[in-house]
């Protein structure tokens, strides 16, 4: 099965940046799409952006031009650039893989992102 590590959360200060990155096990990484969401407390995970493994992006519409998907096979890694962050951009972001050909699903534990002043 796939296994995802989310790191490159922090603290930043509205209008800052942050790249978060999700790095996957398993040699048939580029066989899964793969997936941004986050999470507030109370609150159900919201969908940020996916990208095949292709390299096809597909985003929710309030997070396009801030916010970018990238993967890069080699690596087994998928990037979500922030920037021009927000104080409600604070949340716990997790990245996801899903398998087009079983419809096996797999999440990372999350990376906390916090923007304050």
């Amino acid at each position: 099965q796939v296994q995802l590590v989310e790191s490159g959360g922090g603290s930043v200060q509205p209008g800052g940046s942050l790249r978060l990155s999700c790095a996957a096990s398993g040699r048939l990484f580029v066989m899964h799409d793969m997936h941004w969401y986050r999470q507030v407390p109370g609150k159900q995970r919201e969908w940020i952006a996916s990208i095949s493994g292709g390299g096809i992006a597909n985003y929710d519409d309030s997070k396009k031009g801030r916010f970018t998907i990238s993967r890069d096979n080699a690596k087994n890694t998928v990037y979500l650039q922030l920037n021009s962050l927000k104080s409600e951009d604070t949340a716990v972001y997790y990245c996801g893989a899903s398998n087009p050909r079983n419809g096996a699903r797999y999440w990372g534990q999350g990376t906390q992102v916090t923007v304050s002043s």
